[in-house]
């Protein structure tokens, strides 16, 4: 049998000494290119488990395997710069780069050549159909702008998965509606897994596949 491409063993992360418990054993198993909304009230865990699951933070208990590997064993920054892309709801663009040095910075480990760091950014950010504003800095973008340069550096170094945690959170409703129409069309096209956290039912409830978090663990 195919092991999943992520599994979560008894995962549970507290902080303040033990006084706050964000995750209370969380057992959870993804498939490679499935489509995964994880919601919850403000305090389930939800934000918690995606960045355990993309390294930005490590459990107090508990194990994650990534391809049956745990992530204790894997080289960590090749794992968040070239396995996993990063979306946040409040973009974390630098405001000192224009729209596509933003995206290539993303490729600096990587090591690959500043003639092509630039190519592949400008051709992200035109396929996020951000073609006439390559040189904008964050500042002269709009929200939902701001939003699809931030996918596009997340999609530089071609990840296997996409973690998107609330990526519609500072967006109106037109500009959100065209955010998950476009992460979901890139999922498709590049059978990548796609794991989005989110606080909106519907966009939750139109996933193929929806985990509810209640009290820093999966309901049902």
């Amino acid at each position: 049998m195919i092991p999943p491409l992520l599994e979560v063993r008894g995962l549970e992360k507290s902080y303040d000494e033990g006084r706050i418990e964000a995750l209370r054993g969380v057992d959870l198993a993804i498939r490679a290119g499935e489509y995964v909304a994880i919601s919850g009230p403000s305090g389930s865990g939800k934000s918690t488990l995606i960045q355990l699951l993309g390294g930005l933070d490590i459990p107090t208990r508990g194990e994650i395997l990534f391809r049956n590997q745990s992530l204790t064993a894997i080289d960590m920054d090749q794992y968040r710069s070239g396995t996993v892309g990063f979306i946040f709801q409040a973009f974390y663009l630098l405001p000192t780069l224009r729209a596509v040095e933003n995206v290539q910075v993303a490729m600096l480990a990587a090591r690959s050549k500043p003639g092509d760091r630039k190519e592949r950014a400008i051709s992200l950010l035109e396929e996020m159909g951000l073609g006439a504003r390559l040189n904008h800095y964050p500042n002269e973008l709009s929200a939902g702008e701001r939003q699809r340069v931030a996918i596009a550096r997340a999609l530089a170094n071609g990840p296997d998965i996409l973690l998107a945690d609330e990526p519609t959170g500072n967006l109106d409703s037109v500009n959100s509606a065209k955010t998950i129409e476009l992460l979901t069309g890139i999922q498709k096209r590049s059978g990548m897994t796609l794991i989005i956290v989110t606080h909106e039912n519907e966009i939750a409830a139109a996933a193929p596949r929806h985990i509810r978090m209640r009290d820093g663990r999966i309901e049902g």
